[in-house]
C-alpha cells in the first residue's frame, strides 16, 4: 500500500510549481466559458481559494527546500555526521516519523 503516500507526495511537490497556476488558470478560463452562469461570488471566492491554497503551498516548498539544503551542507561538513541522513528527504513523511522514533530510542 505504498503507491498512495508516493502519488499524495508528488501531488504536494506538483502543486508548488508554477504549473498548477496556470492549471488552476485553464480551469477557471474553462469555467467561464463552458458555465459562466455559475462564476458568480461564491464561484470566484472558490477561485481566489485554491490561488490561496497554491501561493501557501509553494511558500512552504520554498522554506522546506531552503532548510534542507542548509541540513545537507552542515551533514556533508560535519565529520560524524550519517550518511543515510543526507538522504532521508527523499523518504515518504511516515518513513521519516518512523526514522525519528527509532532514532530517539537509541538515545
Amino acid at each position: 500500500m505504498r503507491w498512495p503516500a508516493q502519488v499524495l507526495t508528488e501531488v504536494g511537490s506538483w502543486t508548488a510549481r508554477p504549473a498548477a497556476f496556470i492549471a488552476i488558470g485553464c480551469y477557471a478560463v474553462l469555467w467561464i466559458v463552458f458555465d459562466h452562469a455559475s462564476f458568480d461570488w461564491h464561484g470566484a471566492a472558490t477561485f481566489l481559494a485554491l490561488c490561496m491554497t497554491l501561493v501557501i503551498q509553494r511558500s512552504e516548498h520554498r522554506d522546506t527546500q531552503a532548510l534542507q539544503a542548509k541540513l545537507d551542507e552542515l551533514l556533508h561538513i560535519h565529520a560524524k555526521a550519517r550518511n543515510e541522513l543526507t538522504r532521508l528527504d527523499e523518504k515518504e513523511p511516515e518513513d521519516i516519523e518512523r526514522f525519528r522514533a527509532h532514532d530517539r530510542k537509541g538515545d
